[in-house]
């Protein structure tokens, strides 16, 4: 995908997150993409993307993601010389990067609930996507591109699951606001996963938003859905279940849905 021609609106340090760049668009396809791009020739990482709007805007697993002006989309570049399996603990970072971001800048404490691995709930509703995708390259190492799409002025219907956006709840908090209290959280929770046993903090953190842990929850995967109890997360980031029968399943990927 060609980006040439994209109107940049600002750039330079990252005034909450030194150590970090980002560049502001108007428009662009896809900051996730841009990002992957821009890997793909050789960036050195820690930047941040923005847009105003996408408009080939993606979820997980392809699906589509509305992405009008006034909500928040960015992504952030970053390089790793190489990256073991610990990759997959990422997730629990990002969401809770997020799920810092929109409580400070909507000035209320205890606000945001997680549902593994990384969606936000305000009030049983979905706020948000978070969309990782990484690649090694024999060049230039392993690179990780993390995007984050919050509804702040308004949201879609995804039919799946409840959505709601911070202005329907009361907040007046803005998507410039927003990006300034993400890039700080996220840089507090990269540095704290980067330390030796850093997920153990991470996700000790990640529990206590969590919810539906204890409880019977359903998984949907591509070609089957099953029930069980919510036990834990494992050093992976798997789901633990302790299903029916008395054994134990570890979920790797899938939907998630309560009872």
């Amino acid at each position: 995908m060609s980006q040439t021609k994209l109107h940049l609106r600002d750039k330079g340090p990252v005034s909450s997150a030194p150590g970090f760049t980002f560049e502001h668009y108007d428009s662009i396809g896809s900051t996730n993409s841009y990002g992957i791009e821009l890997a793909r020739q050789g960036h050195p990482g820690h930047l941040w993307l923005r847009a105003e709007e996408q408009t080939e805007g993606r979820g997980r697993r392809g699906r589509a993601w509305t992405s009008d002006r006034g909500n928040l989309f960015a992504s952030v570049l970053l390089r790793f010389d190489k990256l073991d399996e610990t990759a997959v603990q990422f997730p629990f970072v990002a969401a809770l990067s997020l799920a810092d971001a929109v409580e400070k800048a909507c000035g209320v404490t205890h606000l945001v609930e997680l549902k593994w691995p990384n969606d936000l709930l305000i009030n049983g509703a979905k706020i948000s996507g978070i969309l990782l995708e990484s690649e090694s390259h024999s060049s230039y190492g392993f690179y990780l591109v993390c995007g984050f799409g919050v509804n702040v002025v308004h949201h879609p219907d995804l039919g799946l699951y409840k959505t709601t956006d911070l202005r329907s709840l009361g907040f007046q908090c803005n998507a410039d606001l927003l990006f300034l209290k993400l890039a700080e959280s996220f840089e507090h929770w990269l540095g704290t996963w980067s330390k030796p046993n850093g997920f153990d903090v991470v996700r000790k953190a990640w529990l206590e938003r969590a919810i539906g842990v204890g409880e019977q929850i359903r998984v949907r995967l591509t070609r089957e859905e099953f029930s069980g109890r919510f036990v834990d997360i494992d050093h992976f980031g798997r789901l633990i279940l302790k299903m029916d029968s008395g054994e134990t399943r570890l979920v790797s990927a899938g939907d998630v849905f309560f009872s």
